[in-house]
């Protein structure tokens, strides 16, 4: 079996904007935002759910990191943790952050996607990553 995007990733075979890495997690920039600042926050083993990680505290508190960045440097009005996981089979936590007139209503359509350029992507990952602590 082929391993998965995230799989790649995480071994570097497949570029991303990347906002943290430590020796468990890496969070990186949805490649299809649903709005600027979407990240993916995934273990680097690959686990099929986000149930299935082992440490699932240590996992969550490196997402609430990952989110209380996006705060500090995007400054959106809210912030949405997602944990859907049929898109790819690899553990994934999506953190959306919300933004007046986003064009999504109170949920988050996930059909609906922006379109960034890659230096708005670049732009947006170092921001965060300077706010990640």
């Amino acid at each position: 079996m082929e391993k998965c995007i995230f799989c790649k990733i995480v071994e570097g075979k497949v570029p991303s904007y990347k906002i943290y890495e430590d020796r468990n997690y890496i969070a990186f920039l949805d490649k299809f935002p649903r709005t600027p600042g979407h990240t993916q926050v995934i273990p680097k083993r690959h686990y099929r759910w986000v149930y299935d990680v082992p440490d699932f505290g240590e996992y969550f508190d490196v997402v609430k990191k990952i989110a209380e960045g996006i705060k500090k440097a995007l400054n959106p009005r809210l912030v949405h943790l997602i944990t859907i996981g049929d898109e790819v089979p690899h553990a994934h936590v999506w953190i959306v952050p919300r933004f007046e007139n986003d064009g999504h209503g109170p949920l988050i359509d996930l059909h609906k996607t922006v379109s960034l350029s890659d230096e708005e992507m670049s732009d947006i990952s170092k921001r965060v990553a300077s706010k990640v602590s």
